[in-house]
């Protein structure tokens, strides 16, 4: 794969954006004064947000991109618990397990998830709707118990809404 970001550059430099389609919006950012090593966490958080993961291919046109080794991109996504290898599904459904979470039911709340979605934490459902993950501490102790889907905030939540929430978001696709 590196071959063929090089062999672009060679075959013209300005048509590497052409040739790469699929990373055209990621090549914008990357033009955009985001170009060497000191920028990789900021080009893989718009990478992501491109793309819901940062797959092999996308790691090494980031390596590429900015001329730093595909390893070191790796270590760096695989570092930062923010970051995913793989595809999640379009609702990302996170339990806050830290010690507030905790006291309040989170882990009861998080076994119904499982049992209603038929996943385990970590996986993502087969019609790739739904990723339940868990997080440490999401800072919204006063609120506990917390469930996040993507990046709203469920505060106080129960049992009895885990269903009722994901009924919500089948509804809306």
């Amino acid at each position: 794969m590196l071959e063929y970001f090089k062999n672009s550059v060679k075959d013209g430099g300005d048509n590497l954006r052409d040739k790469c389609g699929k990373f055209k919006d990621l090549e914008l950012f990357i033009q955009e004064g985001n170009d060497d090593e000191s920028s990789l966490i900021s080009v893989l958080h718009h990478a992501q947000g491109l793309y819901g993961y940062l797959g092999r291919e996308v790691q090494e046109y980031i390596a590429y991109r900015l001329n730093i080794p595909v390893s070191k991109v790796y270590g760096v996504i695989t570092f930062y618990s923010y970051f995913s290898t793989e595809p999640k599904g379009k609702y990302v459904i996170s339990i806050c397990t830290g010690t507030a979470c905790f006291v309040r039911g989170a882990c009861d709340i998080l076994e119904d998830f499982k049992k209603i979605l038929g996943i385990k934490e970590g996986e993502t459902t087969n019609d790739g709707l739904f990723t339940l993950d868990t997080l440490r501490c999401v800072g919204s102790c006063a609120i506990a118990p917390v469930v996040l889907v993507n990046d709203k905030v469920y505060g106080y939540f129960t049992k009895p809404q885990v269903n009722e929430l994901i009924n919500n978001l089948r509804e809306q696709g």
